[in-house]
């Protein structure tokens, strides 16, 4: 096997990495920054994957049998959707490729479960209503994949829900960090239920789609994450436990709501605040995916919430990570 995984630098990426060195496959990663993981630079290729002239060139000299596409500019200070372009222009680049004549079996697109906003209840699969910017930009990229059905390589797309794990940053990294430090606060009883994903699960996802029948993905939209969805609070106050730290204490939600007000100021004048009204609503509404079809084709993810929290601790203490 030829694995490419462009956006290999990146959070699942770095794990996806790991995990197919570990199978003892060839795996390539294209990405505009540096391996996080120091032992994955002789994998990495500086690839800007919207110039398809260097793009075709690197992934022609590679021949790959698979590719994982997860590269993607992924924050959300973008203020026009032309500032997510780079993520409409490199799916674009890759189907091009797949309609040449190769080596290439499969290819899994990464999409974002932001193609719809917190809250709202699509209909369908195919029913967008994007968050933002960035949100917009993936709803682009799955209809182009979705136009091209008669490519010669199978494919699929992901959506993965609220992924954490080792190697992660914003916003879960620091939601452990608060935790553990004792700076965490509770929105009194209105935290969200959501689905969650640990990264050891999501990677064992993702390498069952990859070589899963193709009669079972082929044109198929998954979400990765977790069953059964968890309660934040209830998530927070298992992290605590066994990190035997305090147990994160309630706040009312009118606190929240006057901090989150206060946030939004400062993070107009350009400086990092951790609460804002933008995520307390994401603390305190449900966002919950139906995973039914993951799990028939993938089966249960072999790491269990507990299990994720102690490898995720563990990693955090080894790395000396501080807020």
């Amino acid at each position: 096997m030829k694995i490419i995984i462009t956006g290999g630098s990146g959070f699942i990426g770095t794990n996806l990495i790991s995990y197919y060195l570990k199978k003892k496959h060839k795996v390539f990663n294209l990405d505009l920054k540096p391996p996080q993981n120091a032992k994955h630079k002789k994998y990495w290729y500086k690839i800007n994957l919207k110039n398809y002239k260097d793009f075709l060139k690197q992934i022609k000299k590679i021949q790959p049998t698979h590719i994982i596409h997860l590269a993607a500019k992924a924050d959300l200070n973008g203020k026009k959707l032309k500032d997510y372009y780079f993520n409409i222009r490199s799916v674009e680049n890759i189907i091009k490729f797949c309609k040449k004549k190769s080596n290439l079996k499969r290819v899994i697109f990464a999409s974002s479960m932001l193609v719809n906003q917190t809250g709202y209840k699509p209909k369908s699969i195919l029913d967008y209503n994007p968050i933002n910017d960035y949100g917009k930009s993936k709803a682009i990229g799955e209809k182009i994949v979705l136009r091209n059905q008669n490519l010669s390589a199978d494919f699929c797309i992901i959506r993965p829900t609220s992924i954490w794990g080792e190697w992660f940053r914003e916003p879960y990294k620091n939601f452990f960090d608060y935790i553990v430090n004792e700076k965490y606060f509770n929105p009194g009883s209105n935290a969200s239920k959501k689905t969650f994903g640990y990264v050891g699960n999501t990677v064992y996802q993702i390498d069952r789609l990859l070589f899963a029948n193709t009669k079972k993905i082929r044109n198929k939209i998954f979400y990765i994450g977790d069953k059964p969805p968890v309660n934040i609070s209830n998530w927070a106050d298992e992290i605590a436990f066994m990190a035997k730290v305090k147990k994160p204490k309630k706040i009312p939600l009118l606190v929240f709501k006057i901090i989150a007000k206060i946030g939004d100021v400062i993070t107009k004048l350009g400086i990092n605040f951790p609460m804002t009204s933008y995520r307390l609503k994401n603390m305190t509404t449900d966002r919950v995916y139906n995973l039914d079809e993951t799990y028939n084709v993938c089966g249960n993810p072999p790491y269990s919430r507990k299990g994720a929290i102690k490898k995720t601790l563990k990693w955090l203490s080894q790395k000396k990570f501080k807020l």
